[in-house]
């Protein structure tokens, strides 16, 4: 894998879900925080709950990142996780006293964190809150000691956090809106391919019983009848031309299997890898091992069954591998097909440029993946081998 295509996973890993940036700047802004102290020559007005409420904020947010880092959390999560910034801020700045002014930074990038999940009001009322926040302390201070006051730098202060609210609210709707077109064309996209994908089987569906119901059958026929002529006048020749009428039958058997394999239907997904496996296993040069759970009938199986067909011809086609690993396993909320070959492997950057060069096959199968709602992990890089994993949703309508 080149440096670029780790730096693309990277950055759309942290992108799919806008909890993760939060988490990964709340860190360093703690740590500004903690140097406050012995930098600013701060003296808190009750260091005890200062150095709690700033130690316990600082576990948190660490436990905090390794939980978003590890998987996908609920919605609801980033929420919390930054209202509990606003009070761990509001706290901290009760508890520090003269570090009120110092830490007004952290009260700027409150709101802009919120940005990130496209909710206008709750940024709104996030940005807004956060303003009346600072405030609030320098009011209570001011009430607390007398000759702290109220200087007018806080209003000032006070207007820059509400025009602050009002920026990242703008920025957010903004976002939002961009976020629902896109999420709109690519309904659009998903119903193309659907529509595009349902009649590539129907065609395939018409053509296999095309196939089946004649041209077989009046091959079959013809082989009956030269049965018959070999019988009353047996010929070599007669022999050599039963033997192509047997070999063209078995071709156009496998032709119509695999424009729409009876298995599938009948039998399941499972099933039907098993055979496509045992029969790729007849006629290629390298080892295949299949570990197949049985997944039933899923409603995207006929997509998965072409993912491994495409995969395993591929690896016949391309890869010149000697070993092929075929795994499906099921868990309640998806099913997963991973393929892995030790062949020669390729640069993922060029797949667009062999899209463009008519090797279409893999970048087709990867749009269908993707408009049905399942994800990819393509792994792979010249002379290591191939690997693909494809997980798909059990509630993925068929395309």
């Amino acid at each position: 894998m080149t440096p670029r295509s780790r730096i693309d996973r990277i950055v759309e890993y942290l992108a799919t879900e806008s909890v993760r940036i939060s988490a990964i700047l709340r860190v360093p802004l703690i740590g500004l925080i903690v140097a406050l102290g012995p930098i600013a020559d701060v003296d808190p007005w009750l260091p005890a709950v200062y150095s709690g409420l700033l130690g316990c904020y600082a576990g948190a947010a660490v436990v905090w990142l390794i939980v978003v880092l590890r998987g996908p959390v609920r919605p609801w999560a980033g929420w919390v996780s930054t209202g509990i910034d606003v009070l761990a801020v509001l706290a901290l700045c009760l508890s520090s006293g003269g570090a009120t002014s110092l830490l007004l930074p952290v009260f700027f990038l409150l709101p802009i964190s919120v940005a990130f999940q496209n909710r206008p009001e709750l940024t709104a009322f996030l940005g807004i809150g956060t303003a009346v926040g600072y405030l609030s302390v320098w009011i209570f201070y001011s009430k607390r000691d007398d000759t702290v006051g109220l200087p007018n730098v806080v209003y000032l202060y006070f207007g820059f956090l509400l025009w602050l609210a009002a920026a990242t609210t703008g920025l957010c709707l903004v976002l939002a809106r961009r976020s629902a077109r896109v999420a709109a064309l690519l309904d659009v996209r998903r119903r193309l391919v659907s529509e595009s994908v349902q009649a590539d089987e129907r065609h395939n569906r018409e053509l296999a019983e095309h196939l089946h119901d004649g041209p077989l059958q009046n091959l079959l026929a013809a082989r009956l009848d030269l049965e018959e002529v070999r019988e009353r006048s047996p010929d070599p020749a007669l022999d050599a031309v039963d033997a192509a009428i047997q070999e063209t039958a078995k071709q156009l058997r496998s032709t119509v299997t695999a424009l729409h394999p009876q298995v599938l239907a009948q039998l399941g997904l499972t099933a039907a890898t098993r055979e496509l496996v045992r029969q790729y296993a007849e006629r290629v040069d390298f080892e295949i091992v299949a570990e197949l759970a049985e997944v039933g009938r899923p409603a995207s199986q006929s997509l998965l069954y072409r993912a491994v067909r495409e995969l395993l011809a591929n690896a016949h086609k391309h890869a010149r591998a000697t070993l092929v690993d075929v795994r499906l396993a099921a868990t309640p909320d998806a099913i997963t097909l991973t393929v892995t070959d030790d062949g020669t492997g390729f640069d993922t950057s060029t797949l667009d440029r062999c899209v463009a060069d008519g090797h279409i096959g893999l970048a087709s199968l990867l749009v269908r993946i993707d408009a049905m709602g399942g994800d990819v992990d393509l792994d792979s890089d010249i002379g290591r081998g191939t690997t693909i994993s494809i997980v798909m949703p059990t509630d993925a309508a068929d395309l």
